[in-house]
């Protein structure tokens, strides 16, 4: 007689990247310690921040050493209050990039120059490398700028000549419509991944399966129950982006987003967000 063995439940596997790598030595600061801990295994780094010099960097590569696995991604980044590293980058508002808000409406009225967004993209892949001594694992967008009209062809462009190995982030989730509906700004997100998906695709380039993690941080939620709620929505292989770290000066002059950065560093420090990972039979791998 043959005894019947329920087979194993299948686990989840997730990337859980930590955004802004590179926007202030608090939030670094608090990314590394997460990695240390076994709760992150992606961030992403922006190399125009003020906090991207070599000690930063290097502190980075030494808490990587660490942990188990995590990816360091490029977080490409076009938007104020951040200056380009390319001298002839256009449009700017006094030095800096446009604002995300006035960058959108120039792709989706078509005035931006292409070749020119390109070069600078190409610049910030060359100044990672310089950093990192390698291209990055993956490639994502500070505020969503690689989802951008216009923005997405030279985004493709860059990543396919520089870092042709390199992943990329679309922020599209695989839910039903009157689901995604109910929130107006991971919908806008849907609706750009899925002409930048194709694109991709086109392209042969890989990018992620579904993606978590946009919310009203003005409302500042409990972030327990949203991880719950992105992970509900997540299949494997998804990717959830996440804003941790520690307030500074530096970031009070650079984002708006300041201390839900700090509610999120707490709930995944904490002993609550494993149990969760657990109960969903979902791990950073």
């Amino acid at each position: 007689m043959v005894a019947n063995v329920k087979s194993a439940p299948l686990v989840r596997r997730i990337s859980l990247c930590a955004d802004d790598y590179g926007i202030s030595p608090g939030v670094n600061r608090g990314i590394r310690d997460l990695i240390e801990r076994g709760r992150l295994n992606a961030t992403s780094v922006m190399v125009v921040g003020p906090a991207a010099g070599g000690d930063e960097v290097a502190a980075l590569q030494a808490a990587i050493a660490k942990a188990a696995r995590c990816a360091v991604g490029l977080h490409v980044t076009l938007s104020a209050p951040f200056r380009p590293l390319t001298m002839h980058f256009r449009p700017l508002d006094g030095g800096m990039f446009l604002s995300f808000s006035k960058l959108l409406r120039a792709g989706l009225f078509r005035l931006l120059d292409v070749e020119i967004v390109q070069a600078e993209l190409v610049v910030q892949l060359a100044a990672f490398r310089e950093k990192f001594g390698r291209n990055p694992d993956f490639v994502d967008g500070h505020q969503h700028v690689q989802l951008y009209p216009q923005v997405r062809d030279a985004f493709l462009a860059a990543v396919k000549q520089e870092a042709p190995s390199a992943w990329i982030r679309q922020a599209g989730r695989t839910l039903p419509l009157t689901t995604r509906l109910a929130s107006p700004k991971a919908f806008f997100l849907d609706a750009l991944s899925a002409q930048f998906r194709r694109r991709a695709s086109a392209a042969n380039i890989t990018f992620n399966p579904g993606f978590a993690g946009a919310y009203d941080f003005s409302r500042k939620p409990d972030f327990g129950a949203l991880m719950q709620r992105f992970l509900d929505q997540l299949p494997e292989g998804g990717v959830i982006m996440c804003h941790p770290g520690f307030v500074d000066e530096t970031l009070i002059g650079f984002d708006p987003l300041t201390v839900q950065r700090e509610s999120e560093y707490a709930y995944l420090a904490g002993e609550d967000f494993p149990r969760l990972l657990a109960a969903n039979k979902v791990t950073l791998s």
